[in-house]
This record gives structure tokens, sequence and C-alpha cells, in this order.
């Protein structure tokens, strides 16, 4: 395989064929979205008699059920049904993990409010609305722990076992430490606000056979979560997902509830049943990103080299794992960022807490912990007075020669490029010059201030879970030279479908128009995983390669075969085959070898090499290869109201050898303005009685177009090609760019200390709203001298 990974690709400009990989093709829906012809499941013409569902949501953070009146819910004309938990036929079980805490309906114990008691199937959708808040549910209260400090408050019950990762002397070296520091952050969680909510369509069919069309990153996992609620085998249950409306991680595991009860209604009512919830509900009932609380104690040289951390990271986790555990794992995986700890303690605290139960969102864990690492270089850079780039260049993980390229986790990089990433993008953006027309500005504007800072990214790839990196695709070639493609990626914007289709016309040396792209079905391929981790496309797309290749190989085999001619002299080039000093068309010799009973089609599989992770040692390489990137960010506040707005930004990232730079620049870029949301005007709100108040649009604020910054200038680091052996030589792009907003943040926190001439850090927590800037100014003000 190797071979056709490294070979040398045509000039683009020469190329015969369209949409080899590397070229910036467009998105394969695109034009669909545009035009708004692409379908999704609320698209999908219902069949004869579909009945559509509703959660009943109840009003009490924790709390037992001491009765529950469901008989004017049923009775609302046009109620067909009324699910409760112990209409769930087999098991009442949803959960991702093998703690089995996540109830598909709550059965007599309410552990955050919203959380579904039963469920209303009727005629229409409205009816089923209706009928759902109809319920008189009796509860007797108990003592819920709504935040983190909350939860510690009460004992700090923990969700599922923390994660301790250590190297060296931290506790000793703080000690001897010239310098030290400790300090204290919150960063907010964030609500995924995709624009198709979720929703799940079941249809029964014969004998215990279920087919559920879901909006999910994780068909096998829903496929598996339908059978075991309906004891069935999983043989029995097709799951089907063309695509998504955005998804961000939101869709990995919280779609399970919805495709769940459709499938059991559908199956006791043998009627297709719909689950489609309106914003406010799904804003409720479904996971979040984990916000956390990070302390931290760091001790440093007068020059600002890190010498030793300990840091522990807080996680408001919700009432069941989900997916915490790793999501806390990962935050002190990325605790580092790009800095070298010589001494080091990280510690992660899942925290149990009576609201929704927070799951996976693009970075999955790392932005906190970036985040989290990059306040401790902030922190170190405003004690002693200088430039937080230039604290940063000095901590820079190093090569082997120097010693420090040895992560908190035991694994050693050896593909680090920040160094060249930063200083070409300090460069190239003329960072030091404004750096210093911003101070002399600060010196004379009275009311707006500015501030401009430059973070690094260096984001590990691979699930952690290491049996989780593993993918399959299923190719057919047709008599008339189209291909088929089946994989278990999962398309939900992103444009895997697109560059795995790409793959395949490279290899076979066909127009992209000849690859026909279909919707991912657990009944084509099996045991799939999620769309997470930023490795749709280097999974899927290896697999996709090594079906390519089979099939290849055996046509290959019969030319050479047929023409008596060696292997050696069949190549494939542009819609056409040369064997030996004959070219003849693609579709000509696949019409051939059908006619000599050649297989056509192929199972491709993929696992990532050379990744191993022991928890319990917290030690190991989880992470295939790192990607990276930088980011400067300028910003002008207000210091009277504390608005501020994002004047400009440059961005170098990453991404290998691009698959696709079209879409790769869309991913950083759209990556970039979800992580300033989150950063900056996301903010998510429990009252005392644990009631979600930001629950819909017009109480959370994503960013907008006119949100995005004033200029915007991104780049790929087109030297860049990856060191192992992926496809085309490509890096992930899904998560990495979401941590560049840090930035932002940091020229916010530049733009607010200049009150007092830079002598305090101001310690901002995020999101960063105008209030808080607002809060962190009139704080600075009265800082004593």
């Amino acid at each position: 395989m190797s071979a056709d990974i490294h070979m040398d690709k045509p000039n683009l400009e020469v190329s015969n064929i369209t949409g080899p990989m590397h070229a910036p093709l467009r998105h394969d829906s695109a034009h669909k979205h545009v035009a708004g012809t692409a379908d999704y499941i609320d698209d999908m013409p219902e069949p004869n008699g579909t009945l559509h569902g509703a959660l009943g949501l109840t009003d009490r953070p924790h709390a037992e059920i001491l009765a529950m009146d469901l008989s004017a819910v049923a009775a609302l004309p046009g109620v067909v049904s009324v699910l409760t938990a112990r209409d769930m036929p087999h098991s009442n079980d949803i959960s991702p993990t093998h703690l089995h805490d996540e109830p598909v309906l709550a059965d007599g114990l309410i552990q955050f409010h919203g959380q579904p008691a039963f469920a209303v199937i009727a005629e229409t959708r409205d009816i089923a609305r209706r009928a759902a808040r109809l319920a008189k549910i009796t509860y007797r209260d108990l003592p819920p722990a709504i935040d983190v400090i909350d939860a510690m408050a009460t004992g700090g019950t923990l969700i599922t076992p923390p994660l301790t990762l250590e190297r060296g002397d931290a506790l000793g070296e703080l000690e001897r430490a010239p310098r030290r520091l400790q300090g204290r952050m919150r960063i907010g969680g964030q609500e995924h606000f995709y624009l198709e909510g979720h929703i799940a369509l079941a249809i029964p069919g014969e004998d215990d056979e279920i087919t559920v069309w879901v909006s999910t990153q994780h068909p096998s996992e829903v496929q598996r979560m339908v059978a075991q609620v309906l004891g069935v085998p999983s043989n029995a249950v097709t799951v089907n997902v063309r695509r998504m409306g955005g998804a961000f991680g939101g869709k990995e595991t919280q779609g399970n509830q919805f495709a769940a009860l459709a499938a059991v209604a559908a199956r006791k009512l043998r009627r297709a049943v719909k689950f489609r919830p309106d914003r406010d509900d799904d804003m409720v009932a479904t996971g979040k990103r984990h916000d956390f609380l990070v302390d931290y104690d760091v001790g440093f040289n007068d020059d600002g080299r890190i010498r030793a951390v300990q840091a522990n990271y807080a996680a408001r986790c919700g009432y069941s794992a989900d997916l915490s555990g790793p999501v806390t794992d990962r935050a002190l995986f990325h605790a580092d960022n790009a800095y070298f700890y010589p001494h080091v303690k990280l510690t992660s605290q899942p925290l149990k807490t009576n609201t929704v139960s927070n799951t996976a969102f693009r970075g999955f864990g790392g932005p906190q912990g970036m985040l989290g690492g990059e306040r401790i270089i902030e922190e170190i850079a405003y004690a002693l007075g200088k430039d937080p780039l230039d604290i940063r260049k000095l901590n820079f993980y190093g090569d082997a020669a120097s010693g420090r390229n040895v992560t908190p986790y035991h694994q050693t990089i050896e593909d680090n490029i920040i160094g060249r990433i930063v200083d070409e993008l300090e460069g190239s953006a003329d960072y030091r010059a404004r750096r210093a027309a911003i101070v002399e500005f600060n010196r004379s504007s009275r009311v707006i201030r500015k501030g401009i800072a430059l973070t690094p990214v260096k984001f590990g790839i691979s699930f952690t879970l290491t049996h989780l990196n593993q993918a399959g695709a299923l190719v057919h070639v047709y008599t008339d030279g189209s291909v088929h493609l089946n994989h278990g990626g999962t398309e939900m914007g992103q444009g895997v479908y697109t560059k795995v289709a790409q793959v395949l016309a490279d290899s076979f040396q066909i127009d992209i128009e000849l690859v026909k792209i279909t919707a991912t079905t657990t009944g084509k391929v099996p045991n799939t995983s999620a769309t997470a981790a930023s490795s749709g496309s280097d999974l899927n797309g290896m697999a996709a390669f090594d079906a390519a290749h089979q099939i290849k190989e055996r046509l290959v085999a019969f030319a050479a075969e047929r023409w008596q001619t060696t292997a050696e002299n069949v190549t494939f080039e542009a819609n056409h085959v040369r064997i030996g000093q004959e070219l003849i068309p693609f579709a000509q010799l696949v019409q051939e070898a059908y006619g000599a009973r050649v297989q056509l089609s192929a199972a491709g599989f993929y696992a990532t090499p050379h990744i191993h992770w022991d928890r319990a040692a917290g030690r190991g390489t989880p992470f295939y290869y790192f990607a990276y990137g930088a980011a400067i960010s300028e910003v002008s506040v207000d210091t009277l109201t504390g608005e501020y707005m994002v004047d400009r930004v440059d961005v170098l990232h990453d991404v290998g050898r691009s698959l696709n730079p079209a879409i790769d620049l869309g991913q950083i870029e759209g990556g970039f303005v979800q992580g300033m949301g989150w950063l900056t005007t996301e903010e998510l709100w429990w009252d005392e009685k644990g009631r979600l108040g930001t629950h819909a649009p017009s109480t959370y604020k994503i960013p907008l177009a006119s949100d995005r910054p004033k200029i915007f200038n991104v780049r790929l680091a087109e030297w860049s090609e990856n060191l192992e052996e992926t496809i085309g030589k490509s890096k992930a792009v899904g998560e990495p760019p979401l941590m560049l907003p840090i930035s932002v943040v940091e020229a916010l926190s530049m733009a607010v200390a200049s009150i007092i001439d830079y002598r305090e850090c101001p310690r901002l927590d995020t999101p960063a709203t105008p209030e808080r800037v607002l809060m962190a100014v009139e704080r600075l003000r009265a800082f004593p001298g």
C-alpha cells in the first residue's frame, strides 16, 4: 500500500481527471445546500401512517417521582400511545459506557431539570408536543448539585474514574523554583447549536427487523443501543445516515435516546415513528461541552522558563458518565499544548452534577485543557513584564537533542514544527511592529484599548481508546466503469464524503463524477467508530484506499495475463489503463474483467498503527501524530461598556499535504469562529433550581456573520507533509482550528491589562463576554498603585 500512498501526483494543472487527491474541489453537497435540495431526514417523504413523538420533560433537578398521572396525556385526541420506562421491551439503558447509568426514560429518579420521564406518540407532532405538557407528576425533592463548586462542596462525587499524568518531581520542583504562582480559571461550556436538531425516523419491517434514519455521528452505536433496548440482535437493526446539518460531537451519543424511543414505538405500533424535538427541548435535554474549573500551580525561573506544573481540571459532567471520562482525559493530554513541562502532575476531576449529561464537543476536552495551559503562560508573562510570545517560544517543545520532547503522558514528539509555524506567522503578519503600535496607542487612548496575541496549537490526532482507531469501506466497480463508495464515516458538513471520493478517483485515476457517494449504513460497513476525534478522513480514506488497492491488484493481474505482459507494465492513467504500449478505457478493462469473472468489489479496512495507551499507568503513545497551528488576533475594547470587536485575525495552520485545500480552509475558518463563540459570547446559565436559562436563540448568542473578524487571513502551511503513513500524507483538520481563537481571549486580556500598564494578569474567565470584560476593567481600575 505504501507505494501508492507515496506515489508522485501529476501536476493538478495538467491532470486529465477531475477531483484527484489534493485538488481544491467543492463539497459534494455545496450546490444542494445553496439550492435547498440536499435531503435531510425531515425532508424525506414520510411513510403512510407515520406517527410523531415528543418527550415528556420533568421540572426538578433532583427528585424522586412519587406519582405520575398521564391520564390527561393519553386522553388528548390524536394521542396513540404514551411510553414510560416500563414500556422498554428489554432494557431501559442507553449508556455508552459499562456503567449503565443513562436511562432511556427516567424510572422513579429525576437527576436533572428537563430529564425525559415519558414519551408521547401521536398522529401529529403538534398533538404530541401539546400532550406532553399535560402530565401531573408528584415529586419528593432531593438536594441538587448544579455547579462544579456545588459538587465539590458536597463531597465531589466522581462520575467516572479520574486520570493522573505525572512525570518527574512536580511538588518538589515547585518548592525549589525561584518563582511560583497559583491561580484558578473558570472555562465555560458550549451548546452545539447545529442547524439540524436531533431527529430519528424508525420504520418497522418483517419479523424483528427495524430501519432507523437518524442524525448521528455514530450509526453503529445507535444500532447497538436500539438492539439492546428492543432485545434483538444487531443484525435486525439497520441505521442509515446520509448527512447531518451539523453535529460537532453533539450527535456522537445524544441521538441514542431519540432513535431508541422511535424504534420502541414503531415496533409496538407497527407504524413508522418520527421524533423531532423543538429547539428548546433539544437544548434542555441534550448534553453540551463540559465547563471546567482549573486550579494551577506553576514554578518557573526568572527568565520565564517553566520548571514544574501542577494542575487539577474539575469538570461539570452532569448526571451520567456519557463520554466524560475520555473528555476529561483529553483535557489533560492537552494541558501542555505546545510546551515542555520538565516536572508535571496533572489530575482530572470528573464531577457528577444534577444537570444534563455533558458530552462530546469539537475538541473533546482538548480546548479546555489547552486554555488552562495558555493561562499559565500568560500568568508568567505578566508576572515578569514580558511579551507572552517570548514566554511561549522559550517553553516550546524541542527536538530529541534538547531532551525537551516528552509529553506528560510519556509520548515522544517526533514531528514538532510549532517553532517554524509560529516564526513564519510572526513575520508574515508583522506581529512585533503591530504590538509596539498597540502599546503606543493604548498610552494615549482614554476609552478604546487594543490588544494583540499570538497563540499556538498542538493537537493530538487519534481516539485515545485505541480500539476505536479502525475503519471499513465497501467499494464496488460496475461494468460501465462507475464506482460505488460506502464507508463508516458520516457527513456533517465537514466534507469527509468528498475527500474519500477523491481518494477513490485518485486511486483508479477516474473522474470523480464516476464515484457515487452513498449514505452511511450499518447494513454495508459494520462495527464502525464514530466520526469524531478528527479521524474521519484519516481512517475512512485509508479504508477506501485499501479496497481500491485490492480491486486494482485483481485488474492488474487480469490485464497482465490477458495481454501477456507483466504487472509492472500495467498503469492507471486518466480514465484509461495503459497495458504495455496499448491504452484502453477504464470501463473497457472493467467489462473484460467481469467477462473473465474477476471480482470487482472489495471490503477495505484500516487500523491506525503504532498507538497504544495504558490509562492506569498514565503513559503510552495515544496519538499517531500532531497537527499544529497558530493565530494572531487583534481586538479593540470599549472600556466604558466592555464591548469589543475582533479587528484582525491571521492564521497559519498545518494540515499536512491537504486532501482538499478548499474544504480545509473552510474547516479552519469555521472552527475559528465557532471557537471564538465558545470563548467570547456563548454563555450557558443555570439558575439555583437547575433550570437552563439559555435554551433558545433568544437567550444564547452564537456568532453571526457580522461577528467574524473584520480582516480574516487564513493560510495553510503548504510546506508541511505528514511524517506518518496517512492518506496522501495529509493531516486532520476537524478539531485543531477550534483552539486558535484562544488568541482572541489573550488579546482581550492585553487590552484590559493596559488599564494598569500591564502590571497584572486580568485573569479573564471564559466566555469573556462584554460583561466579564467590563468587570475585569473595573477590577483593575481599583488595583492598588
